[in-house]
């Protein structure tokens, strides 16, 4: 029986796609982010749900789905990583023609085809557009979520594109612009979002007894960030000179 680890599930969620959703935090990721405010999903946990056991708790929430033409989303950690369950759990929402979005930065173990044919909605982590600075911040090389992006374009997968903003490493003007030549490449993009580095996570690092790479690093001025988005938004409609 396949079997899946839930951290957490989050009944009213309202930024993780459209409408009010239910949001599936799974656990276990690839990537070491240097900005990464959920440190204790690293690693994958106990096996707690099955697909019938998840999708009982998700369902009682449909009302709220369908007043909002909201829906569930798969979130982590990195949902990939536990394609099988989240396939299982996908395949029975399906029935019930709920709308799924799947919050992921692509790096799972491939195959991604099938997951995809079930997601109404990619909710992609870019982490960084070349691979010298992808590699500074996962600790991983960039060719896998890349490879996973090239899956949804060929499946015309509707994206929303999300990037965390950090100071000192892409809040540049000149980093947008590369960034909006990006994304201006790829199909069925219906939202692009700037977040702004926090540094509410430390703490959990130090209990975790995990190294906190960006120490020192100050929050990022909301303000600007909306700015950079804004222009980011700008470039991409305008399309890019």
């Amino acid at each position: 029986m396949t079997k899946g680890s839930v951290f957490q599930i989050e009944s009213f969620g309202l930024v993780d796609g459209p409408g009010i959703r239910t949001v599936v935090f799974l656990t276990g990721c690839k990537l070491r982010c240097l900005f990464c405010h959920n440190p204790e999903m690293f690693k994958k946990g106990v096996d707690n749900y099955t697909p019938e056991e998840l999708f009982n708790k998700i369902i009682r929430n449909k009302p709220y789905f369908k007043r909002s033409n909201g829906g569930v989303t798969f979130s982590g950690g990195e949902p990939l990583l536990q394609s099988d369950f989240v396939i299982e759990t996908c395949k029975l929402l399906k029935k019930e023609n709920i709308h799924i979005a799947l919050d992921t930065a692509g790096v799972g173990n491939g195959n991604y085809e099938e997951i995809l044919s079930l997601v109404d909605l990619v909710i992609f982590d870019i982490k960084a557009i070349d691979s010298k600075k992808y590699e500074y911040i996962t600790s991983n090389k960039i060719d896998e979520s890349l490879k996973f992006l090239d899956v949804c374009q060929k499946m015309q997968k509707d994206l929303w594109i999300r990037q965390v903003i950090v100071p000192g490493i892409n809040d540049t003007e000149e980093y947008i612009l590369k960034l909006a030549n990006f994304i201006s490449k790829l199909k069925n993009v219906l939202k692009v979002e700037l977040l702004p580095y926090h540094t509410m996570a430390i703490d959990k690092y130090k209990k975790l007894n995990i190294d906190y790479k960006l120490n020192g690093t100050p929050d990022m001025d909301v303000t600007r960030c909306k700015e950079l988005e804004n222009k980011l938004n700008n470039l991409i409609k305008e399309g890019i000179k």
